[in-house]
């Protein structure tokens, strides 16, 4: 299974930070937000990755080379202008292939353990996707999780008792065919999951370990308190 990692996005709530760095390569740990889930994936069996870039994309192909320091090939799928994520994928399938591929978020900071995803079948034309608690910041959530299936949640009605309102965590097993019938062009990714819905097409788990959106130069700062030293990633 392939790879993918998105880090083409322009970071602009972490300004002034992201002024003259891509959010992928600010650090947490004494590492790049990007080497942690390159480190990680590696040491998970995953030997071939895609990495979209375009903002600053050339500080992250000069970093990221050919990926061998990491025992792995990294391909670079280059956008003109920052296709969002349904766009950048699409623009990366000719990269990705016909067989179900990880997607991480290139700006989350995580522990989850990969290699439970490898050779995970997502259902046709749909996806499995990774949920967690819903931070401080997103207190309502993305999607009610049931069962192992991933729902709309209803502006109207409270989720049941056997149902957990939770935030997508930007990590997840696609079918390239989900995006069979996008364009190319700037598109974003929820849309595409809210088809899967309707088909009954999207799974999904409830992870609880170590998960951080990096959206903001304060949670950055919380995030490097937190973790002071690489150590904690080994």
């Amino acid at each position: 299974m392939k790879a993918m990692i998105l880090a083409a996005g322009e970071g602009r709530r972490m300004r002034p930070l992201t002024d003259v760095t891509p959010k992928p390569l600010l650090k947490v740990a004494g590492k790049p937000l990007i080497e942690h889930h390159i480190a990680r994936l590696s040491a998970a069996g995953f030997g071939e990755i895609v990495v979209n870039v375009s903002y600053l994309g050339q500080q992250l192909v000069d970093f990221l080379g050919d990926g061998s320091r990491w025992q792995v090939a990294i391909s670079i799928s280059a956008e003109q202008t920052p296709l969002e994520t349904a766009g950048g994928i699409v623009h990366a399938l000719p990269r990705l292939g016909d067989a179900p591929f990880l997607l991480v978020n290139g700006d989350v900071f995580t522990d989850y353990p990969f290699a439970q995803l490898r050779g995970a079948a997502p259902d046709e034309r749909g996806a499995h996707i990774v949920l967690v608690s819903n931070p401080e910041h997103h207190p309502l959530g993305d999607f009610a999780l049931q069962h192992g299936r991933v729902g709309q949640l209803s502006a109207t009605e409270p989720v049941s008792e056997d149902c957990v309102a939770a935030t997508y965590s930007g990590i997840g097993v696609y079918d390239p065919a989900l995006f069979a019938d996008c364009a190319s062009g700037r598109h974003p990714l929820k849309p595409l999951l809210d088809v899967a819905i309707a088909r009954a097409a999207l799974s999904g788990e409830l992870y609880e370990g170590v998960w951080e959106d990096v959206g903001t130069p304060e949670r950055l700062s919380a995030l490097n308190q937190r973790f002071p030293s690489d150590s904690a990633n080994q």
